[in-house]
């Protein structure tokens, strides 16, 4: 049976992209991106191609392409478009599919809906945590917000150089799997990507 597991961060520039590379390598899943906004000649899904050696995952194209880097609403209100939320339709596959948000849970699609709004209750939440000074309080609202729409399987990814007091309270207090953490990689490649793949599979494989 396959799963969809939904990456998204506690803010945007936190390592969404490269641990949704690592997952769909660990995984061997498709990869879809539902909404693009800015660098679509080097957008996330041609980010997340390069880093991943497979040859099974498919790369499903965005519901929404828009030319801004910005917050999807705003960026869709710069092209003339609104983003509808029932326009985004999941790629029909037998593998697993990793789906990458854009920004924090409550990042702005249009007047009503947010990027929380396109995960399931059936889905795995990967949420990708970075060290910063209240990190521990956007990472604990993230969880939060999750359990409060009734998602249960959340685990949490780590970016950047440990810090061990913000680990272990985001992990007591969240109650959440902790599934690994990227180091301050001084860059990433297939056989970086690969390394992290092999190394959170088994407990990706837990939430």
């Amino acid at each position: 049976m396959s799963n969809s597991l939904f990456i998204t961060g506690i803010g945007t520039e936190v390592g969404k992209t490269v641990a949704s590379a690592i997952v769909v390598e660990a995984l061997e899943a498709d990869y879809w991106k539902p909404v693009q906004a800015g660098e679509l000649d080097n957008s996330d899904t041609h980010k997340v191609q390069k880093l991943v050696s497979n040859k099974d995952s498919v790369f499903h194209e965005n519901a929404y392409a828009l030319k801004t880097p910005m917050s999807p609403h705003a960026a869709a209100e710069i092209d003339g478009v609104k983003i509808d939320i029932n326009e985004i339709k999941r790629p029909q596959t037998d593998r697993d599919l990793v789906i990458e948000g854009a920004g924090g849970l409550l990042v702005p699609l249009n007047d009503k809906q947010t990027i929380a709004d396109l995960i399931t209750n059936d889905d795995a939440v990967v949420l990708v945590s970075r060290h910063y000074l209240g990190s521990i309080n956007h990472t604990l609202l993230s969880i939060e917000a999750l359990k409060n729409r009734g998602i249960e399987r959340i685990g949490v990814i780590f970016s950047g150089d440990e810090h061990p007091t913000t680990e272990s309270a985001i992990k007591k207090l969240g109650k959440v799997n902790i599934i690994g953490r990227i180091e301050e990689e001084p860059y990433f490649d297939e056989m970086v990507i690969k390394e992290y793949a092999d190394k959170f599979r088994e407990r990706l494989c837990e939430i």
